[in-house]
This record gives structure tokens, sequence and C-alpha cells, in this order.
């Protein structure tokens, strides 16, 4: 694997690693940018915002059950995110992640 393969392994993995792991992250593409960052960059940033949006809407609903599926669902996405980026590929997070690359298209 090559220097450039590495860090673009090292940035898909760190992103996926909390806020603080994606501002990392996205700082060290930055500095030597490769597809594979960049793919798992806007993967963890869609992820990012449903998770906040999930959070929002379980203060205003207040439904409990949904709120847990809600949850359960995001960590369930997340855990593939992560796997894809400890394998080195550019796995889209089902349902979702095509449009993630659409509308983060500006970072890369």
């Amino acid at each position: 694997m090559t220097q450039t393969a590495d860090n673009g392994k090292t940035v898909a993995i760190i992103s996926y690693l909390t806020i603080i792991g994606w501002v990392i992250a996205y700082i060290m593409h930055n500095n030597n940018k490769t597809e594979l960052g960049a793919f798992h960059l806007r993967q963890m940033l869609g992820l990012i915002l449903l998770g906040i949006i999930v959070s929002v809407l379980a203060r205003v609903i207040g439904i409990p059950i949904l709120i847990w599926v809600l949850q359960v669902v995001l960590l369930v996405l997340w855990i593939l995110g992560f796997v894809g980026a400890v394998q080195g590929e550019k796995k889209l997070i089902p349902g979702i992640g095509a449009q993630f690359q659409e509308w983060f298209k500006g970072i890369g």
C-alpha cells in the first residue's frame, strides 16, 4: 500500500471517531487529499447531521421507543461505515449514503 493510500485509509477511519475525530480527519485530508478519505468524510458528516436531527426530534416528539429505534439504526449505519473505512473500501451507507455523497460533494 502506498503512503497516499495509507493516509486515505487513516483519514477514513479517524473520520468515524466522534465529531472531534471528523474535524481532525478533515484537517488531515486537506493536507493530503485522497478519494477514499473524501468519501468517508462525506459519509460521516451525513451521519453526524442525521444524529443531530434525531436528537432534536427526540426532544420534540418524546416517544421513547421511536427514539431508541432511530438511535439503534444510526449505530448500525455508523458500524457499516466504520467497517468500510477499516477495510479501505468505499461502501455507501445503506439507504442514504448516495445522497450524502451528492449533498457534500464539496468535500473532496
